[in-house]
């Protein structure tokens, strides 16, 4: 009887290992960041140092944007004639039109902050839930 109890748990391990295995392998990465790696293409000569890697699309700034936020809803997002900013917890991810399509950018939000406070300024939520510096008088002092 006790080996037939480990079989079974077993056997249910192993269905549970291949459902996990399966779901990564159809969905990809469990991120944004995951998923601008794995639905656009890379374009490592638009990068901005090694901060923020780019990735292009033949689509606009808007399509892209709304792909991306119907797949990972993003804490804040910030639009204006220059492009789309979303803010996650640890990521940022901002596309900005070309010619032809759109340029995304992947940075962390630590480095994120200082380059592109000048254009989302408040407006980006800077400081709920993620780990950059400010929030007012004293705040992450």
């Amino acid at each position: 009887m006790t080996y037939r109890r480990w079989f079974v748990v077993g056997v249910a391990v192993a269905v549970v290992g291949a459902l996990v295995a399966a779901f990564a392998i159809f969905y990809g990465n469990f991120s944004p960041r995951g998923y601008v790696q794995d639905h656009f293409s890379r374009a490592s000569g638009r990068d901005i140092g090694s901060q923020a890697i780019a990735y292009t699309s033949n689509k606009s700034p808007s399509q892209v944007s709304k792909e991306i936020t119907d797949t990972w809803q993003p804490a804040d997002q910030y639009v204006d004639g220059s492009g789309v900013y979303l803010r996650y917890d640890d990521d940022s991810v901002v596309i900005l039109p070309l010619a032809v399509g759109s340029v995304i950018l992947l940075e962390r939000m630590s480095s994120a902050y200082p380059r592109y406070h000048g254009v989302v300024g408040n407006g980006w939520g800077w400081g709920r839930g993620s780990t950059v510096r400010g929030g007012g008088p004293g705040a992450g002092k």
